[in-house]
């Protein structure tokens, strides 16, 4: 690498060895973020196994699925920030590997729904301090010209665990379908479909090793030794309050696209059950193909385009990029409602979650850019909490309820999605749309 290009890489003198080590950290918390995926999108393959153990509905299911982890990873996300904000990323993002991993585990030893639902919320308390800490340093760690970039990459982690939770899911759920109750010392007498937690969550905390003994904290820029304390919340609520039309149209907006996205990641193998007859193995490998090929790629397109876009002065590129993907979506989702075709309804799902993948580094991307250092993870949090209380705890559910409630039949699943996407995508958009001038005063502001 040039002198140049070695200038270009911050401004506080790193080297391209600086730089690799920095990509190094973005693969390390990447595979964070996929055993977090992993660990809370394998119940989007164990419906038919928990709803014939437990006798519940579809709506009762995404429960399980969606409100139990999305609401306390939402309210639990602002104190984990604060401490994100003012103390050691890496060792709050190391502690909350280790819980959500021993939480996973404990789901297989659930006997009854409201066991399971607690076993989900202690997930989700976990992996609420994997956000915060990852954005801000990441953000930390890059110059602007490839912040993109990198955390688009960082988001491959989502693909990459939503995959394999469906592809291992899959696999375990033909394995242990005719399985009798096991019997294990300690743990007792199991249903096969238990074991899957044991599998997914355990070596998350090879995990939590591999961060504490490889990664170092990275030093704060823009933030003087000063400031070593947390800014007051009344302050950042007040920072918020006075630039509330930019951070409220950009989180809204996403949130409510991201309602969307949520129902195809946990509805997407049903769908292929339901519609075309799959068994449950061929659904997890079709679908768990579908996200990570279609998904990784279009995290690796958006953020090639927003950081294309970037250096040729478009401040507000990132946001434009994700309306480009909200556009291009909804024909996609739609059409899942009306194909009678497999191998057609594998091209539209495949497209649908290449263009849901746009939106995943370039959001929080987005708030990173928008907020000062000392309350990215602060911020960060509050944009977490809209997104997975109204994206993962609204999102599957709406679709769940609008398949008992509204078309009254299991089969109508491809139809519930398109419904919701013909409805929830718009809106989103035009909110975010709206919301764009004062987004892009706010990046002027801070830059």
């Amino acid at each position: 690498m040039s002198q140049a290009g070695d200038a270009d890489v911050t401004e506080d003198g790193r080297t391209s060895a600086s730089l690799f080590y920095a990509w190094y950290v973005v693969a390390v918390l990447l595979i964070a973020q996929a055993f977090s995926f992993l660990d809370r999108m394998i119940m989007g393959l164990l419906v038919g196994p928990i709803r014939e153990t437990f006798q519940i509905s579809d709506t009762q299911y995404s429960l399980l699925a969606g409100l139990a982890f999305s609401l306390f990873y939402a309210v639990m996300g602002l104190p984990l920030a604060r401490i994100a904000d003012s103390r050691s990323r890496r060792n709050l993002i190391a502690a909350g590997i280790v819980v959500w991993s021993a939480m996973t585990a404990l789901c297989g030893l659930a006997k009854g729904f409201w066991m399971l639902f607690l076993a989900r919320v202690g997930v989700g308390v976990g992996e609420a301090t994997l956000a915060p800490g990852a954005y801000s340093m990441i953000t930390d760690s890059f110059p602007r010209r490839l912040l993109a970039r990198a955390l688009s990459v960082y988001m491959i982690g989502v693909t990459l665990g939503s995959g394999f939770a469906y592809m291992l899911g899959g696999a375990v759920v033909a394995y242990v379908a005719d399985m009798p109750q096991v019997s294990l010392p300690v743990l007792g007498e199991l249903h096969g479909w238990q074991l899957t937690f044991f599998i997914v969550g355990l070596p998350g905390l090879l995990v939590a090793l591999v961060l504490l003994t490889t990664v170092r904290e990275p030093a704060r820029r823009g933030v003087s030794a000063a400031d070593a304390t947390s800014i007051p919340v009344r302050e950042v609520v007040r920072y918020l309050w006075l630039r509330r039309r930019a951070y409220a149209g950009h989180i809204l907006g996403i949130s409510i696209f991201i309602m969307v996205v949520y129902a195809l990641n946990l509805w997407g193998p049903t769908y292929f059950i339901r519609t075309f007859g799959y068994s449950p193995a061929q659904a997890g490998w079709v679908f768990g193909l579908v996200m990570i090929i279609a998904g990784t790629a279009g995290l690796l397109l958006a953020g090639s385009i927003a950081d294309a876009w970037m250096r040729r002065g478009s401040v507000d590129a990132y946001v434009r990029v994700i309306l480009i993907s909200i556009v291009a979506i909804v024909p996609c989702a739609v059409s899942l409602g009306f194909i009678e075709n497999d191998l057609l309804g594998i091209v539209m799902m495949g497209l649908a979650v290449f263009f849901s993948a746009f939106q995943g580094g370039l959001s929080g991307g987005t708030l990173q850019l928008m907020t000062p250092n000392r309350m990215r993870g602060q911020i960060s949090a509050v944009y977490q909490l809209f997104a997975n209380f109204i994206g993962l705890g609204l999102g599957p559910t709406v679709v769940a309820a609008t398949t008992d409630y509204v078309f009254g039949n299991d089969a109508a699943i491809g139809q519930s999605i398109a419904l919701c996407a013909a409805v929830l995508c718009p809106l989103g958009g035009l909110i975010l749309w709206r919301s764009l001038p004062a987004i892009k005063r706010q990046l002027g502001e801070v830059s």
